[in-house]
């Protein structure tokens, strides 16, 4: 018997709100029967489980034990530039001068995530 992951569940106040930032970050599509001021909504990714956002009363009160760390298809600097356009913030910024590190961000809610560099900015430093 295997056990297998069926979606990450991400608690918010605004399940539609957000996942049209995750949406758009990802580029992937939200649920075909999601509506604004739905209880939760759906971030359907291309590969793996999807993104469930459920609405809670209680808002985030401290960091996430749990968080994902994204690899952009384009150079990191430009992603991180991407992100702070669709509404993410910086948390913390632990790029090097060699080019190596990543950015911490939060998603309009507080949710943190980090953005790491592009494999293609990996292998060049291999």
């Amino acid at each position: 018997m295997n056990t297998r992951v069926h979606s990450f569940s991400i608690d918010c106040a605004d399940p539609y709100t957000l996942a049209q930032f995750w949406s758009k970050l990802l580029d992937a599509p939200l649920g075909e029967e999601d509506f604004p001021g739905d209880p939760e909504v759906l971030v359907q990714l291309p590969e793996g489980p999807p993104l469930l956002f459920l609405q809670v009363p209680e808002p985030k009160t401290v960091k996430n034990r749990l968080h994902m760390c994204l690899e952009p298809g384009i150079a990191r600097d430009d992603e991180v530039e991407r992100v702070l356009g669709l509404g993410g913030t910086v948390v913390d910024d632990r790029r090097n001068a060699d080019g190596t590190g990543w950015v911490v961000f939060a998603d309009p809610e507080g949710n943190e995530f980090c953005v790491l560099r592009s494999a293609a900015e990996r292998a060049a430093t291999s």
